[in-house]
């Protein structure tokens, strides 16, 4: 009997809605935090007399990026998710620069974008490893 193909993932499931959930509060939190410590701020932001973060970001971009990134890594191996997710967040430090020189994010001095790359490495592991507890304990 040949080996059955792999089964493909939906890309919106209740674990990967559960888990952009936790990524938004997460990134909500922790850029409350930081911009709290004043290391960077927002000066472009919905609602900026209510919240001194980037809601827009934290609501809907963090979401659908790490659903994205989810969608990847339920389709590879854990050799290539790895590689993916270190991938992306060597991404991270570019898109930032190219996010401050559109005005939307500025850091003080006291920020290197390293920072950015190991915070979000742990982030999306620690996501991604709530994804897949959460697939397996349904099985």
């Amino acid at each position: 009997m040949p080996p059955s193909p792999k089964k493909r993932s939906a890309f919106w499931t209740k674990d990967s809605f559960t888990c952009a959930l936790l990524a938004s509060l997460l990134g909500t939190y922790l850029d409350l935090y930081f911009v709290g410590k004043g290391l960077y701020q927002f000066p472009h932001r919905l609602l900026p007399e209510v919240f001194p973060v980037n809601i827009a970001f934290t609501l809907f971009g963090l979401p659908i990026i790490t659903m994205v990134i989810l969608y990847c890594l339920s389709l590879v191996n854990r050799l290539v998710g790895s590689i993916l997710i270190l991938f992306v967040s060597l991404l991270v430090p570019v898109m930032e620069k190219w996010a401050e020189q559109l005005g939307f994010f500025a850091h003080t001095d006291k920020w290197l974008h390293v920072y950015s790359f190991f915070g979000y490495f742990l982030f999306f592991t620690i996501i991604s490893a709530v994804y897949f507890w959460l697939g397996k304990k349904e099985k």
